[in-house]
């Protein structure tokens, strides 16, 4: 695998990618739904994911909460966000669709994570651990979202619809430009902890040694 393409799938689980995307599927699915809260339950299910990921990194950075038997200092953001949102974009994509193929759709929903779980530990930003439990978060979110709302087809997509849908995320793939998130909570853990400087994992694997 290359290096450009595995920099590629990392960036399906970058949150200047995944946030407006969640914003826009919450329109579509207001939209093509009769049921009006779906687009609330959804923004519940991405929100919850949001704030676990970032609460776990808080207790690491600012406080050394984590595990250094496991290599463990928060939940894979990329992987849990990823986890939570394409299955649920793939199903409301693939709404009109005969069943068979909207399993199809609904599965790679499921793999896209599971590649950008895989290039998180190329790149070597994640330990097994925190790809692990980042994903299991997510399709835990993602699927209990989906069998909640099993019952429910989503109306179609013209051509046209389908192109303006999915038009800011593919211009956000082209442009491949990063969210600073990481860099946020560590500047939000010192304040918070009080301290100069955020936690590290060379000073959490130490505790091992």
């Amino acid at each position: 695998m290359s290096w450009h393409l595995v920099h590629i799938l990392t960036y399906f689980g970058d949150s200047m990618l995944l946030i407006p995307t969640a914003a826009i599927m919450a329109f579509l699915l207001h939209w093509k739904s009769d049921n009006k809260r779906i687009a609330w339950y959804w923004v519940l299910a991405f929100c919850t994911a949001g704030a676990v990921v970032s609460l776990s990194k808080i207790a690491f950075l600012g406080f050394g909460i984590g595990s250094a038997r496991y290599n463990f200092t928060g939940f894979s953001g990329h992987s849990a966000m990823s986890a939570t949102l394409w299955p649920v974009m793939f199903w409301l994509l693939s709404g009109r669709l005969a069943t068979v193929w909207r399993g199809a759709a609904v599965a790679i929903g499921y793999l896209i994570p599971l590649m950008v779980g895989l290039s998180r530990l190329a790149l070597d930003y994640h330990s097994v651990s925190e790809v692990v439990t980042g994903l299991l978060l997510g399709f835990s979110l993602s699927t209990a979202f989906l069998v909640a709302h099993r019952h429910i087809r989503p109306r179609g997509f013209s051509p046209l619809q389908l192109g303006i849908a999915l038009l800011l995320p593919l211009l956000l793939i082209g442009h491949g430009r990063i969210a600073t998130t990481q860099q946020f909570l560590q500047r939000l853990s010192v304040q918070i902890a009080g301290i100069d400087h955020a936690w590290t994992r060379e000073e959490l694997l130490k505790l091992r040694q």
